[in-house]
């Protein structure tokens, strides 16, 4: 079987994204830059799938140390993940992934960051209701 999680961070009013990007992007105080570090340690030896624009987004290194893997929205979710049996999958890519990938998901990994700014992008609560267990941070 399959062990599908999720691993992402949020503001501190659930903004997930802005203007396709994530509205802390590029900020250097210490949270953001854990963040991605810890985003990066967890998913090591796993397998990342995300939509394209994610996956161009991922640093080279991120290749080398884990299966990462393009989907598209003609994909059956059924069919991707049973290309992974046994496996550790985190899915990534935000709402359009996790709208239909969320009842598939065992465990959410939700980090809140110490931004309250502006966001067109947000968490939505009704992925939990899927039945996964919550790591809030």
């Amino acid at each position: 079987m399959t062990d599908v999680r999720v691993i992402c961070a949020i503001g501190r009013s659930g903004q997930l994204g802005l203007q396709g990007g994530m509205p802390w992007e590029g900020r250097q105080e210490r949270a953001f830059i854990e963040d991605v570090e810890r985003f990066f340690e967890i998913t090591r030896g796993h397998v990342l799938i995300a939509g394209p624009k994610t996956v161009a987004s991922f640093p080279d290194f991120a290749h080398d140390e884990r299966t990462i893997v393009t989907i598209r929205s003609k994909e059956r979710p059924e069919d991707v993940l049973s290309r992974f049996p046994g496996r550790v999958v985190y899915i990534g890519g935000g709402p359009a992934v996790w709208d239909v990938y969320a009842r598939y998901v065992r465990h959410w990994d939700i980090n809140t960051l110490p931004y309250d700014g502006e966001a067109d992008t947000w968490f939505n609560p009704a992925w939990l209701l899927a039945g996964g267990a919550v790591t809030r941070r």
